[in-house]
């Protein structure tokens, strides 16, 4: 055995955790916003009226970040494909650290007026820009270094990291709502988990200095100077793996915001479950989704990441029609089921989706073309989801709601099956 294979599975470790843990803390950072927003952003940070309409105006500013990520995809898509992968994931996981942590020392709408909402939107930015430039390269990180025969088991470690920053996110939510009362989780007690993202984020860091750069990106450099303008060359020569890519991802997030942010919201708010209730059976429910994730990975190996995300959208389009039913039954035990069903599907249209955007793209312009649909299928996917789903809640009933996870995963399926023509680009 050669030194450098050696040094290689001594590694490997390494960039797994990595690759886990920095999306882990980067979705834990997202997802801090996106129960805070259903929970209490609200009557915070708005002017008072109906609890709907402020729940509404905390759902727009959730999906502000989701126009960001774009901008954050090209930004960190330039200097990953140009000078690497690892500088560029440290700076990612520093500005969505630091935005999400500045948000615990913002002022509430009666202290400062218009200008707390304003600041809220201004970090929630920078969330965004800081998570569109995260996930391509924890992808990358995985998949470019993962051996022959396992792409699919490596690309599914930075997917892992949802749910464990979920369940970090929501955990401290839960522990926080039983061990405070309303009024003091109110004023104060929403902070602490904003608060607490400055320690995970030098953890993340701690692992991601030790890092070296990925083969594929080694070869790259050695075989030609990297792309001045990656953006340019991805648009120019590969634009319709690119269109593919971001419509084949539409279902993860639909899926996923809806099972969370939405159904927390409606749960709490519109059929008066207690916060601390609909919190835990959504922690249990997450579970299901790592094993999907998990399961999906292993699949994807045997068979291929596009025949996995295939089944999975077909899956979820009857998950979708099942929402309405279950939902409104009366009983928490149909939604915990529906829940666990829809997040399992999540497993199998989010896990492989880190070993398949990248293999559409070569090394050169990867981690902007793996960001780029990534992030713009976040805009699609997700931004208008839980403020479309709570009107048409309102307005037909929640089996249009359904629907829309359906017909969002429809567009998926298509998508996915247009890529069969488009070769895998990772040797």
């Amino acid at each position: 055995m050669t030194d450098s294979t050696n040094t290689q599975s001594a590694s490997t470790p390494r960039i797994l955790i990595a690759s886990l843990v920095g999306t882990a803390v980067e979705f834990y950072d997202f997802y801090i916003y996106a129960t805070a927003a259903s929970l209490v952003f609200g009557p915070l940070f708005f002017p008072k009226s109906s609890v709907s309409a402020q729940l509404m105006q905390s759902y727009a500013t959730l999906g502000l970040a989701f126009l960001a990520r774009p901008l954050g995809a090209w930004l960190f898509g330039h200097f990953g494909d140009r000078i690497g992968r690892k500088s560029t994931l440290v700076a990612s996981l520093l500005l969505m650290g630091g935005s999400t942590t500045l948000i615990a020392f913002l002022p509430t709408y009666q202290m400062a007026g218009w200008i707390a909402p304003l600041l809220l939107c201004v970090l929630r930015v920078g969330q965004g820009i800081g998570l569109g430039g995260e996930w391509g390269g924890a992808a990358l990180l995985a998949v470019e270094n993962a051996p022959p025969g396992w792409r699919g088991r490596f690309g599914m470690f930075p997917q892992l990291g949802a749910p464990v920053g979920f369940i970090a996110a929501n955990g401290l939510f839960l522990i926080l709502g039983v061990t405070l009362s309303s009024a003091q989780f109110l004023a104060w007690g929403w902070r602490l988990p904003f608060i607490g993202s400055a320690a995970l984020v030098a953890v993340g860091l701690w692992v991601r200095l030790k890092l070296t750069e990925t083969p594929a990106f080694k070869a790259a450099l050695a075989e030609a100077e990297p792309p001045k303008v990656p953006i340019a060359e991805l648009f120019r020569d590969h634009l319709s793996p690119t269109i593919a890519g971001t419509f084949a991802a539409i279902a993860c997030f639909a899926t996923y915001y809806l099972a969370t942010a939405f159904a927390l919201g409606y749960g709490t708010k519109s059929l008066g479950y207690p916060q601390e209730t609909f919190l835990s059976i959504q922690l249990v429910a997450i579970l299901f989704m790592a094993g999907g994730i998990m399961l999906a990975g292993w699949w994807s190996d045997l068979s291929s990441a596009r025949n996995v995300l295939m089944g999975g959208c077909i899956g979820t389009i009857g998950t979708g029609f099942l929402l309405g039913p279950m939902f409104l039954s009366g009983s928490l035990l149909p939604i915990f089921l529906w829940l666990a069903l829809a997040l399992f599907m999540m497993g199998f249209v989010y896990g492989p989706l880190g070993a398949f955007l990248p293999s559409l793209f070569p090394s050169r312009v990867r981690y902007t073309g793996a960001s780029m649909t990534f992030n713009i299928a976040g805009i699609l996917g997700a931004a208008p989801v839980p403020l479309v789903a709570q009107w048409l809640a309102d307005r037909g009933g929640l089996a249009y709601v359904g629907y829309y996870l359906s017909a969002a995963t429809a567009i998926s399926l298509l998508a996915l099956w247009w890529t069969r023509h488009h070769r895998d680009r990772i040797a």
